[in-house]
């Protein structure tokens, strides 16, 4: 289903936004609410953190609603503004760790279908979790983007404001230093979550 079969397009409403209608704001942040808060939410660990990020990122679509160039996706735009947020909320709590809860759980959910597998898949999860939180932030945000969203390279490095070269190689060593964590759960990994995501 394509946006054009739910309603207008973000580029329509943006334009409506730029005119000072608040009901566009209302149906932007409608459509793209569940990902800038999962993604906040897997950077920050924090739930009430994530939703205070939530908040201001759609502040900044209304604030900057004349800056947002309507003929270009929103989505990256939006990712690169969560990200940010997520950023300076680290820097200023000094937090080292983040929780990939929701990663944790489409990276397990395959291993659901066989409910003789829980206890595996319970074991497997903690281990994922463990993993990816003792990445740097850098490999960790890398992650978030590529698997619990399913972004490309390209879109990664422009939200980061990265060359795709650095993108690929915090993505390379974040898999590295994972699969040297998980062994066998990594190959796991790669056959069910790669491209999964």
């Amino acid at each position: 289903m394509t946006q054009t079969d739910v309603g207008p397009s973000d580029g329509e409403l943006i334009l409506r936004l730029q005119d000072a209608d608040l009901e566009a704001l209302g149906l932007l942040f409608e459509r793209h609410r569940a990902r800038v808060y999962r993604t906040a939410l897997a950077i920050v660990r924090d739930p009430a953190v994530a939703e205070d990020i939530l908040q201001d990122c759609f502040l900044k679509v209304y604030v900057n609603a004349k800056r947002i160039d309507p003929g270009r996706p929103l989505t990256p735009w939006l990712y690169r503004v969560t990200v940010n947020l997520s950023y300076t909320w680290l820097s200023r709590q000094k937090v080292r760790r983040a929780s990939m809860d929701d990663a944790i759980e489409r990276l397990a959910s395959p291993m659901r279908q066989a409910p003789d597998r829980l206890t595996e898949e319970t074991e497997t999860r903690q281990k994922v979790r463990k993993a990816i939180s003792d990445l740097s932030l850098e490999q960790r945000v890398v992650v978030v983007l590529y698997y619990l969203n399913g972004l490309g390279l390209h879109d990664i490095a422009e939200i980061l404001d990265l060359p795709v070269g650095t993108v690929k190689s915090r993505l390379y060593y974040a898999r590295e230093n994972m699969r040297s964590k998980l062994g066998k759960t990594m190959l796991w990994l790669s056959e069910e979550a790669h491209g999964y995501l």
